[in-house]
């Protein structure tokens, strides 16, 4: 028995990385899988598609459902929670991972870029949220997970449009957490303390894989998060390893992309950073 059996999630940008890998994650521990992504072909650029990991949830022996979704469409986040509904009946876990990286000052950002990264970040999480809310409610259960970062306000200078978006996120993460904390609904934000290996780190040229962590890392905070009662906490901002701590996890080499290295930790002061 795992220890999220009968439950179902909806991970968005799930196709490749870190959503991928937070989709297996769940999926080990008998959860049934949305695969939301836009990605249908894979190309260079873009390795993977919703329909190659979906069918790896259903090796592991869960349903999986592939759902092609820009999240900056409204419409298109709406359809992705009726079929879920219409397929699985349920929606118990909601991970916004979908993200755009843009780390430059405000004189750099064009407005077509500042869209981008509150519409993919912030925008498409509170969207998200908003859909599956119903649901929740009505089963009174639910957890919602932000892949956004603890608020700090050093970080603004020079990633202003970036630190709008993930924060925004974390702020609705607060937010709604008092919101439907009656609902027995939980609402987390979840950030890594070093960099990922991802696209993201490859194509910003974050160094090599010495200096980066696994994306299992934060599947395995996800577990830890989603797999406790949604009383046990809600509307805080949690870094991986304190997640991970606080169940007992003391070995945290074992998430090195190059064993024996000592992983980036990260900082706003980076060049870029992780989406």
């Amino acid at each position: 028995m795992g220890k999220l059996d009968g439950r179902v999630a909806i991970i968005t940008g799930a196709s490749r990385g870190i959503g991928k890998c937070c989709a297996l994650a769940l999926a080990r521990e008998g959860c049934d899988v949305v695969v939301a992504a836009k990605t249908e072909v894979s190309d260079d650029k873009h390795p993977g598609t919703i329909y190659d990991a979906a069918a790896e949830v259903e090796a592991l022996g869960r349903r999986a459902l592939a759902v092609r979704c820009d999240v900056r469409e409204e419409a298109e986040i709406e359809a992705m929670v009726a079929r879920t509904l219409e397929s699985f009946g349920r929606v118990d876990i909601l991970v916004n991972n979908a993200g755009a990286l843009w780390w430059r000052p405000v004189i750099d950002t064009p407005a077509k870029r500042f869209d981008l990264v509150t519409e993919v970040n912030v925008r498409a999480a509170f969207l998200a949220s908003r859909a599956c809310l119903p649901s929740m409610i009505e089963r009174r259960y639910g957890h919602i997970v932000n892949m956004s970062p603890p608020i700090d306000l050093r970080a603004l200078p020079n990633h202003v449009a970036y630190a709008v978006g993930k924060f925004g996120m974390t702020m609705l993460t607060m937010g709604l957490a008092e919101e439907v904390r009656e609902h027995n609904i939980a609402t987390h934000a979840l950030w890594p303390v070093t960099v990922i290996e991802s696209q993201a780190t490859i194509h910003f040229g974050l160094g090599d894989r010495s200096l980066w962590r696994k994306a299992d890392i934060l599947a395995d905070a996800l577990v830890a998060l989603v797999s406790k009662e949604p009383s046990f906490r809600t509307g805080q901002a949690l870094k991986d390893e304190e997640v991970l701590r606080a169940d007992g996890v003391t070995d945290f080499e074992k998430y090195a992309c190059v064993p024996g290295s000592e992983p980036l930790r990260l900082d706003w002061g980076m060049a870029s950073g992780i989406g």
